[in-house]
């Protein structure tokens, strides 16, 4: 049921942005999302950057290419830090976005590991190691997460399982 909360309240807080927080007389930029995976038996890989083309909105994870490896830093196994997570080519007008970071592959369906909206987008980042406030310190305000966890909750994936944790942003 709490999943299911989360899920509407990330779906509203989508349809509040985008049809009253982006207002742009051109074509929307294309969204990309970066996936990464982690194994519970593997260490922290070193991070390549990852950008995308001009004009577009690029979301970049603590500088991973998508689909490497999530550093033990961010699991439950190592620190359980929240990543730095950066964006650049946020379209003109938008008022605010909304990051969700999803784990599709947990054994009783999607895990939402981060929820954080209202977040300004001229501020570029969420740094690395956020607490678990309500309010941050650019005034974004984080959610739930699947286990009712304020703030980010570190992945850890059953042993000898892989799995992928997908950052969206809205």
């Amino acid at each position: 049921m709490h999943i299911r909360w989360v899920m509407l309240s990330a779906v509203i807080l989508s349809a509040l942005i985008f049809s009253g927080g982006c207002t742009t007389t051109t074509s929307p930029s294309t969204i990309q999302s970066s996936a990464v995976t982690s194994q519970s038996t593997q260490s922290g890989q070193q991070p390549a950057q990852s950008a995308g083309p001009s004009g577009t909105l690029t979301l970049v994870v603590d500088t991973l290419n998508p689909g490497a490896a999530l550093p033990q830093i961010y699991t439950c196994t190592g620190e359980g830090k929240s990543p730095k997570v950066s964006w650049s080519g946020i379209p003109g007008g938008t008022k605010s976005l909304v990051l969700i970071v999803d784990d599709p592959d947990a054994p009783a369906g999607t895990f939402t590991h981060w929820l954080v909206y209202n977040i300004p987008p001229l501020s570029g980042e969420l740094a690395q190691g956020q607490p678990n406030a309500k309010v941050l310190s650019n005034e974004a305000q984080q959610g739930e997460s699947s286990n009712g966890q304020r703030g980010y909750y570190p992945p850890c994936p059953p042993p000898g399982s892989t799995h992928r944790y997908i950052f969206r942003l809205y």
